[in-house]
């Protein structure tokens, strides 16, 4: 009786709730709480004979003449003290062994020779030798100057750039940075607009239509048609402008305009071809003769 009365009374059912779930506060780790010392992880290798052969890069190269110098000394003392006969008997395997010795010898100290001959030329900025300047043709909008200011601004401050010329229909639109030197040493070297659009470099450019990279300007003779850009002109980019004009970018360093450099350079030869285009229509043909 007992027990049924007990299953006749309704157990009421509880319902568990999961306490609400509390947002993901970052959590900061004081740094005097990690003990010195106490990182078990992988640490960067260092390769110390790498290192070391920098470090002593001319008594690497020149280890092979005095290993093939010491050889030979080695074997002539070894065949004067053998009481071997000094001509060279081709039956005698003492002379064979000799011969060959003498060859690895001699092939050692010409590989050193040769190690010690051919170095690689360090790269370096160069300042150049000019005057300062910046003639921007005075019958332009005043929004077409501040875009030509903006890309200058932004070659020489990204680039190597250090001069910048741009001819558009036979007119010199802007000559700014460093320029040659005239004759009179505190002017700068004017741009003869019509000599340049009718000499090779521009002839080539303007019938490929595409940019010309030279990086070291000091190999290529037509640099003689560049006499605005100071002397000392390491690398050039000749970026053409549609088909009616061209800028020409001098920089300081043999090889510094990059592949994104040139690529950049292209696309703002495209916008300024295009700005420039615009305003020489709307311009008076008065005023651009």
């Amino acid at each position: 009786m007992e027990a049924g009365r007990i299953l006749q009374i309704g157990i009421p059912w509880i319902t568990w709730r999961s306490p609400p779930r509390l947002p993901n506060f970052p959590r900061y780790i004081c740094a005097s709480s990690i003990q010195r010392g106490s990182y078990k992880g992988p640490k960067p290798g260092r390769d110390w004979i790498a290192d070391w052969v920098s470090k002593n890069d001319d008594a690497v190269r020149s280890m092979p003449i005095y290993v093939g110098g010491a050889s030979l000394l080695a074997v002539l003392f070894n065949r004067a003290i053998s009481g071997i006969a000094p001509v060279a008997d081709a039956s005698s395997s003492q002379s064979r062994a000799d011969l060959l010795t003498l060859g690895l010898a001699v092939t050692n100290v010409l590989t050193g020779l040769v190690w010690l001959s051919i170095r690689p030329k360090s790269i370096t900025p160069v300042e150049p030798q000019g005057v300062e300047c910046q003639e921007i043709y005075s019958h332009l909008p005043e929004s077409v100057v501040s875009e030509i200011l903006w890309v200058w601004e932004s070659l020489s401050a990204v680039t190597c750039c250090k001069s910048l010329v741009i001819v558009y229909d036979c007119q010199c639109i802007v000559q700014i940075g460093v320029a040659a030197k005239s004759l009179n040493i505190d002017e700068p070297f004017a741009v003869d607009a019509a000599k340049l659009m009718q000499g090779s470099l521009y002839q080539g450019v303007s019938k490929s239509g595409a940019q010309s990279y030279m990086a070291n300007l000091s190999l290529y003779p037509g640099r003689s048609e560049l006499p605005f850009l100071p002397s000392n002109t390491q690398a050039v980019i000749l970026q053409p402008l549609g088909d009616r004009g061209i800028a020409v970018l001098g920089g300081d360093t043999i090889r510094g305009f990059t592949t994104s450099d040139q690529t950049w350079i292209s696309y703002i030869g495209e916008k300024l071809d295009a700005t420039l285009a615009k305003c020489m229509s709307s311009m008076p043909s008065v005023v651009q003769e």
